[in-house]
């Protein structure tokens, strides 16, 4: 029978029985790292949390998705289920064996989440083309929800950007020939009063005085908003100024558009909900001025994949400006659109704004011009390459060929290790495989609660209908593993490609040197796979909902690897020994206790007000004789690797920056020409060592690392908590955190 239960709540006394039973498998990165990016303020005990309590949060609140309770009917036995699942939950998770995403860690079980699920999601996908707004949270005054707009998907696009996510967005072919040919050119006035903060910094970026225009000037024939201080006024206002330059949605033919910005708070006030400061309305003038002038350029003729491309940068380039946010975007284009290709090499655009972007174009298993594509990459590592065929029509490739399996995929996240549709988020979790073991997890187990823990997200409240739509019917997750490469070491021995033999490309009569896998890890990682599908099958039985339309990847990962101090992804270390170097706002609590424990401290010097503090790690198995670096390990197996998870564990993607030496750059075609019907979507840098000063990573040797590590004492940890955190941490700014290896997504 039914009851009515309370949301689930996990008590003190369990949560400090676990504390005494498990010990979190901090990385020698992972403490510092969680207390500066995910430890949220907590104004009634003036401190910020600690790790128990910051699983506590994250845990009930995604365990409080479960539709059964959100509707407050479920059975004595399956509530009793749940809370026993939040118990496991909180040991898998308190331990470091697994966790979810760096935006769950941030976002879940705060007041936030209940206002915005989309906040929970990494990263969103959308197509560039005339698109409704439908049930929206945004919708334009002056359109009917129904009808479209050019200006859409750019307002999705600087709505999850503002909310932290990141967003890819495709520029092929077919999207740009549905957007009409630009009708109007338009004159855009951005005023503001002399009672904002901001009133003189605006106008020295030119804006005008609002009442002194007023004065001289009448709206008859002009399109006017006065942006109220919210995200959703920044996306408003700009989607008038795209829409005005398009008949369809400015019939009426006013030639003018007229911004207020006088209400926008000034920079460095703070954001309340999603945290931060503000940045002024600055970013925002210029970014207008920018996206009006590419639209007044093209009057009378159709935009390019570049002008598009070049307007969602710009876009990023303004939600950069916003603080604790950190742009994140990939755009897709046609792979033999040669201006999109070289868009890059035009410096002063670059550095203006073309940098906010990972380019990227989609092929299918037909394309074989690698060529051009391979040369651009030995210049400046772009573009990556996605392959929608093998998107659209598998799931692991070892399952074969599944037409239309996933029909509706149109691109992929900015880290490529989730294909998406139209409107669609990646949901991810991910498992330190050798961590879970070493702490007595079965690894079926930890999957299936990480399988759980995702699905419950698709339960979200979601802003955009073409989300809501695209959830509801994939109900899409990402199961992830990260520290790979130690797992796989510590267990086997040796790594999972074990050596190449002859062979011949049968379609196009090249030899080829194919891959030689491991059995053994073969099988193993099969299972694990199959243990997620059962999970879900399981579990969406119990819901009635939609089974997942793809459900395992590999995440590229980053701070959340920091943590537990594993290798990140399937990446390799970047070398055996290194020194991490870490940037704080010169303000961070966290520098002093840093300091008096010996680290070394010094003003970074690319950017003001930071200070870049070093690290000296160790890898796992850095001694080993099978171990192997992103220094020195091959190409040719950084490929053949990212190939196995994609054949044998990944039915999403698998997200992979191979890093190549510059004489293997001849060997970048002839590997994407030999994957092309394996792996879904790849990137590559050149390696770059220690190439520049403080370097994010720099290998050292062993006697540096060890002589380094000697001038370290204390705890940190201990040290912090002498000033009883108690510094306001709301007022700090996080600097250069990413949830990605290659620093690609956004902070949290």
């Amino acid at each position: 029978m039914d009851i009515i239960k309370t949301k689930i709540a996990l008590s003190q006394e369990f949560i400090d029985q676990v504390k005494e039973e498990i010990e979190p498998h901090w990385g020698e990165l992972g403490w510092v790292t969680y207390k500066r990016t995910y430890a949220r303020w907590i104004p009634e005990l003036d401190r910020t949390e600690n790790w128990d309590e910051t699983v506590k949060r994250v845990v009930e609140g995604n365990i409080n998705l479960d539709p059964r309770l959100k509707s407050g009917h479920i059975s004595d036995d399956d509530y009793e289920a749940l809370v026993d699942e939040a118990k496991n939950l909180f040991k898998l998770i308190y331990g470091l064996s697994a966790t979810p995403s760096g935006r769950n860690l941030w976002i879940s079980g705060t007041e936030y989440q209940d206002r915005n699920g989309d906040a929970l999601n990494n990263c969103w996908f959308i197509a560039i083309r005339p698109q409704k707004y439908g049930e929206s949270h945004i919708v334009p005054s002056y359109l009917d929800k129904e009808q479209v707009a050019v200006s859409m998907p750019y307002s999705f696009m600087f709505d999850q950007l503002m909310k932290g996510g990141g967003v890819g967005f495709s520029v092929v072919p077919s999207n740009i020939k549905q957007i009409p040919a630009v009708d109007f050119k338009t004159d855009l006035v951005v005023l503001i009063g002399k009672e904002s903060k901001s009133y003189q910094a605006a106008i020295d970026e030119g804006a005008v005085d609002r009442d002194e225009w007023m004065a001289n000037n009448d709206l008859d024939n002009s399109r006017f908003y006065k942006l109220p201080d919210t995200r959703e006024g920044w996306v408003i206002g700009n989607a008038n100024m795209i829409d005005a330059h398009f008949e369809s949605t400015n019939p009426e033919k006013l030639n003018q558009v007229v911004l207020d910005i006088t209400d926008i708070r000034a920079q460095g006030e703070k954001i309340k909900g999603f945290g931060g400061t503000a940045s002024g309305p600055v970013p925002l003038i210029e970014m207008f001025r920018d996206i009006n002038e590419v639209l007044n350029n093209k009057v009378g003729q159709r935009l390019t994949s570049v002008d598009c491309t070049d307007m969602g940068n710009m876009i990023g380039k303004t939600v950069v400006a916003g603080n604790v946010r950190r742009s994140a975007e990939l755009a897709l284009g046609g792979a033999e659109d040669d201006d999109f290709i070289t868009m890059k090499q035009d410096q002063e655009k670059l550095y203006h704004h073309r940098w906010a972007s990972n380019n990227s174009v989609a092929v299918d298993s037909m394309f074989n011009d690698y060529e051009p594509v391979a040369d651009s990459i030995r210049h400046n590592g772009e573009p990556g390459i996605v392959n929608l065929e093998l998107s659209k029509n598998y799931g692991r490739i070892i399952d074969g060929y599944q037409p239309d399996a996933d029909p509706n995929v149109e691109g992929t996240n900015p880290c490529g290790e989730i294909s998406l549709s139209n409107g669609e988020p990646c949901n991810l979790f991910e498992v330190f495989p050798q961590v879970a073991q070493e702490q007595g997890w079965e690894l079926e187990d930890a999957f299936t609660l990480g399988t759980r823990f995702t699905k419950r997200v698709t339960f979200s409240s979601y802003d955009w209908e073409v989300s809501r739509n695209a959830i509801a019917e994939n109900r899409r997750i990402g199961v992830s593993m990260s520290g790979i490469q130690d797992w796989i070491l510590s267990n086997f021995g040796h790594r999972v490609v074990t050596g190449f033999e002859d062979s011949v490309d049968k379609e196009t009569g090249t030899k080829i040197k194919k891959p030689i896998y491991d059995p053994e890890i073969v099988s193993r990682v099969s299972d694990m796979y199959q243990s997620v599908v059962d999970a879900d099958k399981d579990y969406s039985d119990t819901l009635d909902c939609n089974t997942s339309i793809k459900h395992t990847t590999v995440k590229p990962s980053g701070t959340v690897a920091k943590l537990a101090g594993v290798s990140e992804g399937m990446h390799f270390h970047y070398a055996g020994y290194l020194i991490q170097r870490i940037r704080f706002q010169d303000s961070d609590p966290l520098l002093p206790a840093l300091k008096a424990c010996g680290y070394k401290i010094e003003p970074d010097v690319y950017t003001k007000h930071t200070m870049c503090v070093e690290f000296p790690v160790k890898a796992a198995n850095a001694d080993g004789k099978y171990f192997a670096s992103a220094g020195n390990v091959s190409i040719a197996e950084q490929f053949a690797t990212q190939a196995f998870l994609q054949t044998y564990w990944s039915d999403n993607a698998v997200s992979c920056t191979v890093t190549f030496q510059p004489e293997e750059g001849d060997q970048i075609a002839p590997l994407m020409r030999q994957y092309r019907h394996t792996t879904k979507s790849t990137s590559l840098l050149p390696y770059s060592g220690a190439d520049f000063k403080q370097a994010p990573k720099e290998p050292i040797d062993k006697k540096t690392y060890l002589q380094k590590l000697s001038e370290i004492h204390g705890d940190v940890a201990e040290e912090f908590a002498k000033e009883n955190d108690n510094h306001d941490k709301k007022d700090i700014e996080l600097v250069d955190q990413s949830d990605c290896a290659g620093g690609a997504c956004p902070i949290r």
